[in-house]
């Protein structure tokens, strides 16, 4: 390793955090209120500091100075010296090191240690108290990177919002028990890539890939002292850095390469991102990164009492996207995944949090505005889950244009009405036209609504229909985490079940859950493993469960009736592709006459009859047919029906008219089934399933 000098150059306050230019390293932090900040460098192995230097220049609150003949690899972290007084916002402790808030690799994993905390862990002051340990050796630390990768031809694949299908799935949890690939590669960027996982996608028809989160996160002390572990992710550290776990050959290349190669398959890459809060938890928190450089700016702090922070997110504490400096962070964070990893676009945590000003929620809030006139970040796919656990947290259907959400009343409204709910004709019909009671305004479209009928934050669709109530116990919080309402039923027995009734009522309901997904207006996203029937045993929180609960058991894909709910996934897909009129990039109304008495939407009952105003409101009345048409390119007017029976009993719907020759393309009571022409005016339709029918009007 050469000599360091005794003191830094200058350098510049732009761009923020640590960048090599050929000759050295500039180093750039943001802190308003330090008095002092130094920059500590440590040996190869990130074990022993080595020097520790002042930043020499600070310029609009930026502290900044550049290393000559510093290199790519150089091990790094930041001591920010200031007041300690809590009752004012300020944790400054130079005792602790701190992670740049920019930097782009981790080295080190965070060791559970009270050297972390910036006050005396049982200290009868709690917080107000000082603590003077070296935390040094139990944190991560940054590392200089040089982002050289050769993406050649590498283009967006650009998949229209109409045309696209979304995967939600878990980095670790998708192939770590993919037992065809190496070992050190399972649960790795590395498997994402595999080919195997690759086709797999493709013969469903997956347009787009949802990863939870993959910036560098932190293990949670009461989670590690509960023998748990923090599975899912949102517990962010580093803004920039992937998580070194999903890394196989210790690179980001490893990301690089998979997102090149889903590219090339056509396949979009969409990262769930949290930026609401941070690691760091409330007061009594850990000091690792933000907290230490400028605790009164990264965060939004009770403006009665400023040692404590606004825990708008239920974490602990809330960042502060109201600070321009932090808004920046953000920002920067986004472009750098687009720019440097190629990624196709954003799930947003708790992105209700992200639109509050003082007043409250804001689709018009700096975040959203400067996002929306970005012109890196405009141009990709921007994905709210629009509710947070504070005051006013629920904006479903009020984010501003450019943001599609999470639709969660439509997966709501989906298990109701299959579970026989009565009441849901009109929540259902609504939910199925897109939700333009939610989302036809300010010139959004019908993609706007994300339909799921399960993700990650609850049951599977398997322990959908397996479970009436939640079972958690694992997670150590004597089972009153999680939902307590998830619109389940286990049809007799709760969990496993040998009984071929219940298993078949199981089977089928998902069947038609999943068609009624995909035969919907809107976005349409499957968690990952319900397309062969993934279980969780019933833990619909399973945060925690970094374990055989939450990984996905390709073994079910190979069993009869995994192999049965992939087929038929992938048939309903391919209908969707096939079938423009199920994924119009409008709304319907009903107003529009695109053939002779067929109106562009309608809604029949089980006679054939349009339903009259009054019978919506009849709780008796369970049965739904939908019918939508649209003009096609060659003058031809092609009509979808859909068939709703969701009763205990087989039933025989009416053709509405006018008469025209129809052929069935779809039965979820029948997956195996082929196109095949109805014969007269009435088709027979299973119970609890839906059935999907085309007619074509031609001049």
């Amino acid at each position: 390793m050469p000599p360091f000098p005794d003191r830094l150059e200058a350098g510049s306050a732009y761009p923020l955090g640590a960048t090599f230019d050929g000759l050295g390293i500039n180093f750039a932090v943001f802190s308003a209120h330090a008095e002092k900040i130094e920059l500590c460098l440590f040996d190869p192995a990130g074990r022993r500091e080595v020097t520790r230097l002042a930043l020499p220049e600070c310029t609009d609150e930026i502290w900044h100075g550049y290393l000559p003949g510093g290199r790519p690899g150089l091990i790094y972290g930041y001591r920010a010296h200031g007041p300690y007084e809590p009752y004012h916002g300020h944790r400054f402790n130079p005792h602790k090191l701190l992670l740049d808030p920019y930097a782009r690799r981790l080295t080190g994993e965070i060791r559970n240690s009270d050297a972390l905390y910036g006050y005396r862990v049982n200290s009868p002051r709690a917080d107000l108290s000082f603590d003077r340990r070296d935390s040094a050796p139990a944190v991560a630390k940054g590392v200089v990177t040089w982002d050289d990768f050769c993406w050649d031809d590498d283009r967006p694949p650009n998949v229209p919002w109409s045309e696209t299908v979304i995967y939600e799935a878990h980095p670790k949890g998708l192939t770590i028990q993919r037992f065809d690939l190496r070992p050190r590669e399972r649960g790795t960027f590395t498997a994402l890539a595999d080919q195997g996982v690759i086709d797999h996608l493709r013969r469903l028809g997956i347009t787009a890939v949802e990863l939870m989160p993959v910036q560098a996160f932190v293990q949670d002390r009461r989670l590690l002292d509960q023998g748990l572990r923090n599975y899912w992710g949102y517990n962010t550290l580093g803004f920039f850095a992937p998580e070194p776990r999903y890394l196989s050959e210790g690179t980001a290349d490893d990301m690089r390469i998979a997102v090149r190669r889903l590219h090339a398959a056509g396949i979009e890459v969409i990262l769930d991102v949290v930026y609401n809060h941070t690691a760091e938890s409330d007061e009594l928190g850990p000091t690792l990164s933000f907290r230490g450089l400028d605790n009164a700016s990264y965060y939004r702090l009770r403006p009665d009492s400023p040692r404590h922070y606004i825990n708008d997110t239920g974490t602990g504490n809330t960042v502060n996207l109201s600070h321009p400096r932090v808004l920046q962070m953000v920002m920067d964070s986004l472009r750098y995944w687009v720019t440097s990893f190629h990624v196709d676009g954003f799930r947003f945590d708790l992105g209700t949090i992200l639109g509050r000003e003082a007043h409250g929620f804001d689709a018009g809030s700096g975040f959203f505005d400067a996002v929306r006139q970005d012109p890196v970040l405009s141009r990709v796919k921007l994905i709210s889950e629009p509710w947070d656990p504070g005051p006013g947290g629920y904006q479903l259907g009020r984010h501003p244009p450019g943001f599609a959400e999470w639709n969660d009343r439509f997966r709501d409204s989906v298990r109701r009405y299959w579970r026989g709910d009565a009441g849901q004709r009109s929540e259902f019909a609504a939910r199925l036209a897109g939700s333009a009671d939610l989302f036809d305004h300010r010139g959004r479209r019908p993609p706007a609504s994300i339909n799921y009928a399960a993700c990650h934050d609850g049951f599977t669709l398997l322990d959908a229909v397996s479970y009436a109530q939640r079972h958690n116990e694992a997670n150590g919080e004597s089972n009153r985490d999680g939902q307590s309402e998830n619109f389940s039923a286990n049809w007799g027995t709760e969990g496993p079940s040998d009984d071929p009734a219940t298993r078949e009522t199981r089977f089928r309901l998902q069947c038609a859950m999943l068609a009624t997904v995909f035969l919907a207006q809107g976005t349409p996203m499957l968690l990952a493993g319900d397309e062969f029937g993934r279980t969780q045993n019933g833990n619909n929180n399973a945060y925690a469960q970094d374990n055989e609960t939450s990984w996905i058991n390709w073994r079910l894909a190979d069993g009869p009736d995994g192999r049965r709910l992939t087929e038929f996934v992938a048939r309903a897909i391919a209908v969707r592709r096939d079938n423009p009129v199920l994924r119009c990039a409008s709304f319907l109304h009903g107003k529009d006459q695109p053939a002779p008495d067929v109106l562009d939407i309608a809604w029949f009952d089980e006679q054939g009859e349009i339903i009259p105003g009054a019978a919506w409101e009849n709780p008796a009345e369970r049965t739904l047919v939908l019918r939508r048409a649209a003009a096609a390119t060659d003058g031809s007017v092609p009509i979808l029906t859909c068939f709703f029976n969701p009763t205990a009993e087989d039933r025989s719907f009416k053709l509405p008219a006018p008469p025209l020759p129809t052929t069935l393309l779809l039965d979820s009571a029948d997956p195996g089934a082929t196109e095949r022409p109805v014969e007269g005016s009435f088709l027979p339709v299973k119970a609890r399933s839906v059935v999907l029918a085309r007619s074509v009007y031609r001049k």
